[in-house]
């Protein structure tokens, strides 16, 4: 299950750098990340006999990066109309 989960993982990693122009697959890309570093944690701290608390920090973390991210991305597609990173100027 551990090999899965590493699997998945490298897979989203190797998918974000695919589509590192188009802000919203990256940001479904992130917590697809956030979910598999997640049910990592989970099982770690099953295995060993360990409290949950941490992986509740790491989840509310993951909630706040993503309303973060979602918030950004609104603005962009407010202010360009695009949400692709060829619009952004940043000069």
């Amino acid at each position: 299950m551990i090999y899965m989960i590493m699997i998945t993982f490298f897979f989203s990693l190797m998918c974000m750098f695919k589509v590192r122009k188009h802000f919203l697959l990256t940001l479904i890309n992130l917590e697809f990340i956030f979910l598999t570093l997640f049910s990592l944690i989970f099982f770690y701290l099953n295995f060993f006999g360990f409290e949950f608390y941490f992986s509740l920090v790491f989840l509310i973390l993951s909630v706040c990066e993503a309303s973060m991210g979602l918030s950004i991305l609104v603005y962009l597609v407010r202010k360009t109309g695009l949400d692709y990173a060829d619009s952004l100027n940043l000069c």
